[in-house]
């Protein structure tokens, strides 16, 4: 049974870095017996020249009949990922967001104000 697991981590992530990332996963998998040895980690899309999206294609050893065992194993699995994230140094941070705070009148909580720009 299949399962895939999405991810997206920075875009100045060096492709040295990646590849230590797919051979990690290559690792793990190898040596878990819960995981078929044959596993796909592709490059979905580059998003904003700020993200690239991942995603970890992987087969369990059992059928799909056992929906918790395949939560538990996939749990696992996404909480070695990060594991992983963290050894390498991978992350990914969000771009800033711009914030339009507006003041409340405390005599009149309920009342609003359009912004101004000065």
């Amino acid at each position: 049974m299949g399962d895939t697991i999405e991810f997206s981590i920075d875009f100045l992530t060096p492709a040295k870095t990646i590849g230590r990332l797919k051979e990690e996963i290559k690792k793990h998998l190898e040596a878990n017996t819960l995981w078929r040895p044959n596993h796909l980690v592709v490059v979905k899309e580059i998003e904003n020249v700020n993200k690239l999206k991942m995603a970890l294609f992987c087969n369990h050893t059992m059928n799909f009949q056992d929906f918790r065992e395949k939560n538990r194993r996939r749990t696992e699995l996404v909480l070695e990922l990060k594991r992983i994230f963290e050894e390498l140094g991978i992350r990914y941070n969000l771009l800033p967001q711009h914030v339009n705070l507006n003041q409340v009148n405390q005599d009149r909580p309920d009342a609003t104000y359009a912004t101004t720009w000065s």
